[in-house]
């Protein structure tokens, strides 16, 4: 056992000097080096975060690198490489880097088409929209929610159903939105920047001038008037790609997220989530 231990360590020394060998030292911080080799590798891949001319001499690049080794040092000493919160960062920070080194590609290779942009808009238009709105707080007792939904049932069907005043009078009048100064108008809204159950009713209304009925979001209940959907030759194309490539790569990451679960072992005590 002492003569493999032995050749083991003999290799890893035979190993550290033929490295050492080949690389430069460039600097020193207490016994941790920094070799030539390793600085002009960073140096060259800073150089891609800034604007022609404005790089950092290689001078400030090293007071830099220097300067992260002592802090990384001095931490280690302060044992917060074994701090449970620092951990959970460190783990955040592997997580993140493991999906740019697998899914990198695979997002770099996503093109939008000029035909597939507008079938995607087709089905998910810029839409302009008005609301009524009836505030329920996160967390809200049985009775509040009742409460909320009564008042907007009241307001359904003693003003809007009946059309007794106009949508925008009954905003300004019944609806607990700031909008409700402007006639309930929320304006232009795309589908990324409009709560999904929101934008999922108002789209359903098709026609501009329709209302729906009572819709519960995530923060209350809301009547929607469609107003306007605006034409496809008037939206900015670019835009309707950036979102297009946005929702593939979300796509292509749960792929590969669901790949490693399936391959994994995972048990969930769901009684404890109650």
């Amino acid at each position: 056992m002492k003569t493999r231990k032995s050749v083991l360590t003999l290799g890893l020394a035979v190993f550290a000097v033929a490295h050492a060998a080949n690389a430069t030292e460039l600097a020193r911080v207490n016994n941790q080096v920094i070799t030539l080799e390793e600085f002009n590798k960073q140096y060259q891949e800073s150089l891609k975060f800034f604007p022609a001319g404005a790089a950092p001499s290689k001078k400030a690049m090293l007071d830099e690198m220097i300067k992260r080794d002592l802090g990384v040092q001095e931490a280690k000493k302060e044992g917060l490489d074994r701090d449970p919160i620092v951990m959970d960062r460190i783990n955040t920070v592997l997580f993140q880097s493991l999906v740019e080194r697998k899914l990198a590609k695979t997002f770099e290779n996503i093109t939008i088409s000029d035909e597939e942009a507008r079938e995607f808009y087709d089905r998910n238009p810029e839409i302009r929209t008005s609301e009524i709105f009836v505030a329920v707080k996160p967390k809200a007792k049985p009775a509040e929610e009742q409460a909320a939904r009564a008042t907007i049932q009241k307001i359904y069907d003693e003003q809007i159903r009946p059309g007794k005043i106009s949508f925008a009078e009954a905003a300004q009048r019944f609806s607990q939105d700031p909008s409700a100064q402007s006639g309930g108008d929320l304006g232009y809204q795309t589908k990324d920047r409009a709560d999904p159950t929101y934008y999922a009713a108002a789209v359903a209304l098709k026609t501009p001038g329709r209302v729906s009925g009572i819709i519960r979001s995530p923060y209350g209940y809301h009547i929607i008037k469609l107003t306007a959907i605006r034409p496809w030759d008037e939206t900015d194309h670019s835009l309707v790609k950036r979102v297009l490539v946005e929702q593939r790569r979300t796509e292509a990451f749960v792929r590969y997220m669901d790949g490693l679960r399936a391959r994994a072992r995972v048990s969930i005590q769901s009684e404890l989530l109650k």
